[in-house]
């Protein structure tokens, strides 16, 4: 199962109410300006650009498909196209909403005690591409706001955290959710190859080698038949 959340998520009523974070009380707060020295940038810009490439190439792996195939299941698990899209929706909203203080509610309805399991994990059929699509845009809009005005050391509360780390740093949680986001945009490369076979890392560099169909399959077989010699007996 593939949930950000866990499997329990948090019962949200529990939580005591707590004050926006000075910084977001108070707006935006002014970006540090570029480090000046050479091969030196602004971390968090750095860390900011990393997660809007993620959030990019998931959104890609949709285009130029009809509705069944975003939605379809292509794994034992379930995994599919939109699915992927309207879960990370809900676990941005999460780590950079709750976590800050700063809830964004029209996912919080996914992610309840009183919720089905998985529930941000496949689009339901009165939910359509565009619906899911934009919740993701305005979700990224909300994010942005608690990332560009807090700074990297602002900490939140995770309640769906261990104690121990229950309260990380803006920094911890970027680097959470970009290797979260990168990790089910690996997923939907995959989805989408068995497909129709696209696949690339993003529209303007696919970052595979220059062949065409044939080109791949003989590869493929390369593969397949260096397997066969290396891996012992078939059954």
């Amino acid at each position: 199962m593939i949930v950000g959340f866990g499997r329990d998520p948090p019962d949200r009523g529990s939580r005591p109410p707590c004050a926006l974070h000075p910084f977001l009380a108070g707006g935006p707060e002014t970006v540090r300006p570029l480090n000046k020295g050479p091969l030196v940038t602004d971390h968090k810009a750095d860390l900011h650009n990393y997660l809007r490439a993620g959030r990019e190439a998931m959104l890609w792996k949709l285009e130029g498909l009809g509705e069944y195939d975003v939605r379809r299941p292509l794994t034992p698990t379930g995994t599919n196209l939109l699915g992927l899209v309207k879960h990370l929706a809900v676990v941005e909203a999460g780590y950079f909403g709750d976590a800050f203080a700063r809830p964004f509610a029209e996912t919080a309805h996914w992610h309840t005690t009183d919720s089905e399991p998985n529930a941000d994990m496949w689009a339901a059929p009165d939910e359509s591409r565009e619906q899911i699509v934009d919740l993701y845009r305005r979700v990224w809009a909300h994010d942005d706001v608690t990332i560009e005005a807090l700074p990297l050391d602002a900490t939140g509360t995770v309640p769906w955290w261990p104690e121990e780390r229950r309260h990380p740093t803006l920094n911890r949680i970027l680097v959470h959710v970009i290797a979260e986001t990168n990790r089910h945009a690996g997923h939907a490369d995959i989805v989408r190859e068995l497909i129709d076979g696209a696949a690339g890392l993003r529209r303007e560099n696919s970052n595979l080698p220059d062949g065409d169909a044939q080109w791949w399959e003989g590869y493929r077989l390369r593969v397949e038949q260096a397997a066969r010699e290396g891996g012992g007996p078939q059954p």
